[in-house]
């Protein structure tokens, strides 16, 4: 792209292309991957996780134990908007 070494450096002066001032923008808000991953937002803005204790060791855990263990859970208390907010605002 013609300029664009030109445009890169003048944008980090908070010149824009024309010369002018322009407003400096805020650092953009990064996503918390590993929330992501773990967390979904529910249509009604409730957080939704999957259970702990599942991943291994499951040889002498009960079947009933295991099968209580299957679904998620729906995380209804103050951190909800925090851990959204974490996730970029959606999952």
């Amino acid at each position: 792209m013609p300029g664009g070494r030109f445009l890169f450096f003048a944008g980090r002066r908070g010149l824009a292309p024309g010369g002018g001032v322009r407003a400096a923008a805020m650092p953009k808000m990064k996503t918390h991957k590993a929330s992501k991953k773990r967390f979904r937002v529910s249509a009604t803005g409730k957080i939704k996780r999957q259970q702990a204790g599942k991943r291994h060791l499951n040889s002498h855990k009960s079947g009933a134990r295991k099968r209580h263990l299957r679904g998620g859970v729906i995380i209804d208390n103050k951190l909800g908007p925090k851990y959204i907010k974490a996730m970029g605002g959606h999952a």
